[in-house]
């Protein structure tokens, strides 16, 4: 099972919203399953270190899951000087037993990221991908292949709403 994963932040609240949307092949057009979480006691932000904000969530998100194998993030793996979002959710996840391969897709490039460009449909502004676990010319493939005319693909567009919107959750 792949599940695209997004946060949404309510700094008045001091809460962060995780979703997670479930699907079983990259062209999917529909979800298998969602889920919407709402962490407390947000992180503060720390430029480079975003991913003391986003993981709590997410991983309250991915544990409403079961068989997860591919985990898409909404950001890069690797940045390059170090690691990004990504690395930091793989090495969670394996102190946790579970070995993932993730795939970062982010809207903006980071310098010195080791990233591959993919333009969708008619955009002229190209996603940044990134991974671990598979190479990252691969990870690419697979987001070229994403369901969706648009720049950003069908299933990750969701996860992000479903982040900001906090509907219910379906788990498969």
């Amino acid at each position: 099972m792949i599940v695209a994963v997004d946060v949404a932040y309510d700094e008045a609240a001091d809460t962060a919203r995780g979703a997670g949307v479930a699907f079983a092949r990259f062209e999917d057009a529909e979800p298998i399953g969602t889920a919407v979480v709402e962490v407390h006691g947000v992180a503060p932000y720390v430029p480079g270190s975003l991913y003391l904000r986003e993981l709590p969530a997410i991983r309250a998100a991915l544990a409403r899951f079961e068989g997860v194998s591919m985990v898409v993030v909404d950001g890069h793996v690797e940045l390059g000087d170090g690691p990004g979002l990504g690395a930091h959710l793989r090495a969670a996840l394996s102190e946790d037993g579970h070995e993932v391969t993730v795939i970062g897709v982010a809207k903006n490039a980071y310098r010195g990221a080791p990233a591959v460009e993919v333009l969708r449909g008619e955009s002229r502004r190209p996603l940044y991908v990134t991974a671990i676990g598979m190479p990252v010319e691969e990870a690419a493939a697979n987001v070229a292949a994403m369901h969706g005319a648009h720049r950003l693909p069908t299933l990750l567009a969701l996860a992000d709403r479903l982040s900001r919107e906090g509907q219910s959750s379906s788990i498969p």
